[in-house]
């Protein structure tokens, strides 16, 4: 081997030395040679490869196999889409045919029912096709809205028809359906009531399970007079709704009550304030003591009434009992409207008033309120009432039916 080179010291005759002879003397010259190894050459002469720093597992499973699942992947993942693209396709397709039967559902019910508008039909079950392929359905939907039923209209009519039997050439000439069970709903909507019986501008409003509340006024001879009356709802056999109309009552203002109806508390009454009134107005109060019958009535000894109309004090002592105020409003004025018109005439009463009252009996005003209907009766099977309620809305019934059937034969 050579003597390596000497590197110079820095001297004081030369205090800054040449860098490029620094860098010469770093050099060793060429590489020493060594003699041949046999094993360093045969690792030259293989070919590089990189270097494999991952770990081997012992559970790893053989090469082959693992290669063979990652190539079947990519045709399962194209099986699954084509499944599910072919699933989209069908259930699209038998979404569409849904809606058109029920389009279609809703238009033949419109013409055969005579409805002012198409009702809603929705055909429950999935797959649709299948189910019309074995002239079957799960169940039928139908709403139809605003459904004339005698004096009042029906808000809504709901009903569902389950395993409905499709009857005809299935699926491509269906001419009718079979209906084993049917249930549903019709609402008589308060607000629908009001305006269709709002001649009389009357408000009715539910007051309970069963008890429907009609407020409002009643023009009568060209006064208004405030209405009040209680109708509670009932069912009338298996298709029937009836309202039984009760405590009637038209107040002539702060004048008088008419309660139509013969029994003592009905009739035409004065109110405790008007009646209070004639107690205090002379004139009014000897009117009335003058007719016999009013005095029968008052159960006021005749000796008192003559000295009550021919001295004023003796009127105001009479008048003034409590006693006079309850019996004069206890006095039916409708029975001296016949005999003294006049009478009340002067009391305040308006005589085409009085003319109109005697007419507006029980009957006719409970006529005028009535809000009961009944059920069509079907060609085939039974449709039936099951449960009448009133609430927040309006009337409330739950029917049936059994053994029906739609379409011509």
């Amino acid at each position: 081997m050579r003597a390596p080179h000497h590197i110079p010291t820095h001297s004081d005759a030369d205090p800054y030395p040449n860098p490029y002879e620094e860098l010469g003397a770093l050099d060793d010259g060429p590489p020493e040679e060594h003699p041949q190894d046999p094993v360093r050459a045969s690792v030259d002469d293989e070919p590089w490869t990189p270097p494999h720093h991952g770990r081997t597992s012992r559970r790893s499973r053989p090469r082959n196999r693992r290669r063979g699942r990652f190539t079947g992947l990519p045709f399962a993942l194209k099986a699954v889409c084509g499944l599910a693209v072919l699933a989209a396709f069908l259930t699209l397709a038998d979404r569409w045919a849904v809606l058109y039967a029920e389009h279609r559902a809703g238009d033949v019910l419109k013409d055969r029912l005579k409805l002012s508008a198409s009702p809603e039909v929705e055909i429950g079950g999935f797959p649709f096709l299948t189910q019309v392929a074995d002239g079957r359905l799960d169940s039928v939907r139908l709403t139809v809205p605003d459904v004339a039923a005698d004096r009042v209209s029906l808000a809504r009519v709901t009903a569902t028809a389950h395993d409905v039997r499709l009857e005809g050439d299935v699926p491509t000439a269906i001419r009718g359906a079979g209906i084993p069970r049917l249930d549903g709903d019709v609402l008589l909507s308060f607000d629908d009531l009001n305006r269709e019986l709002g001649a009389s501008q009357v408000t009715f409003t539910g007051d309970g399970r069963n008890r429907v509340l009609a407020r409002g006024t009643l023009p009568v001879a060209g006064h208004d007079l405030k209405l009040r009356a209680d109708a509670r709802i009932r069912r009338a056999g298996d298709r029937s709704i009836t309202t039984d109309i009760g405590g009637m009552r038209l107040d002539i203002g702060d004048l008088a009550t008419y309660r139509p109806g013969t029994r003592p508390s009905e009739g035409l009454h004065l109110t405790r304030d008007s009646a209070a009134a004639l107690a205090e107005q002379t004139g009014k109060a000897k009117a009335l003591l003058a007719v016999p019958s009013v005095v029968r009535a008052l159960g006021v000894p005749d000796t008192e009434v003559r000295q009550a109309l021919r001295s004023d004090t003796e009127l105001s002592r009479l008048t003034g009992r409590p006693r006079f105020v309850h019996q004069a409003m206890r006095l039916n004025l409708a029975d001296l409207a016949l005999d003294h018109p006049e009478l009340l005439e002067r009391l305040g009463f308006d005589p085409a008033l009085l003319d109109s009252l005697p007419r507006l009996t029980r009957p006719v005003l409970a006529d005028q309120l009535s809000l009961g209907f009944r059920l069509p009766k079907p060609e085939q099977g039974e449709l039936r009432l099951r449960d009448v309620r009133v609430q927040k809305e309006g009337i409330q019934v739950r029917i049936e039916g059994s053994g029906l059937r739609v379409g011509g034969s």
